[in-house]
């Protein structure tokens, strides 16, 4: 079963450098299949087309996040490790992930009647965000007015809305840098004065 995941987790990590370093539309599921190394078959056997591997970006970002909070300071104010987890997600979207490729996931989410893998709260950044807004309630460094729940709802609203809008300008400003600047703005009504 490991083996299986590390076939699936190389696919998809050589999946999206691909695309970073050619464009989504220029980069083929043969060549995909040649620079992982591994068989059409197992290709076909986790994805059934290339657009199939949109699905597995939230897995990246989950895999960042559990980095980014490995190595993140516990001693940070509540509110602060909100916007740390973001600030590095936003660097790794900004270096990793092409433009294109972010709003291809954004728009297969709007336009799909399937799974909508984005908002699944068992994902790894939801249970985290539930995490650091229940402890930063319980420390009183966020406000109580809103449930835990209500709170992570909104945090992650507000998250997907600027990497929405991040999309549609084309990239066009640091997502690292003035994306969390908006994003500390939006949110700053959670932080208990």
């Amino acid at each position: 079963m490991a083996q299986e995941s590390i076939k699936k987790k190389k696919i998809i990590e050589t999946a999206f450098k691909l695309f970073y370093e050619q464009g989504y539309d220029s980069t083929t599921i043969e060549q995909i299949i040649s620079e992982c190394k591994v068989s059409k078959g197992t290709f076909y056997h986790y994805f059934n087309a290339k657009t199939d591997l949109f699905s597995s970006l939230s897995d990246l970002f989950d895999e960042q996040y559990q980095i980014i909070l490995k190595d993140m300071n516990p001693e940070l104010h509540s509110f602060d490790k909100l916007i740390y987890m973001s600030k590095h997600l936003f660097k790794y979207i900004e270096d990793k992930i092409p433009v294109d490729i972010l709003a291809y996931l954004y728009s297969s989410q709007v336009t799909s009647k399937g799974e909508k893998y984005l908002l699944n709260q068992n994902r790894y950044y939801y249970k985290a965000l539930m995490r650091i807004i229940e402890d930063g309630q319980k420390k009183k460094e966020l406000k109580n007015e809103r449930s835990s729940r209500e709170l992570m709802k909104i945090y992650a609203m507000q998250e997907r809305s600027i990497l929405y809008d991040w999309c549609i300008c084309e990239g066009n400003y640091p997502l690292a840098s003035y994306g969390i600047e908006l994003l500390t703005i939006f949110i700053q009504g959670f932080r208990e004065k």
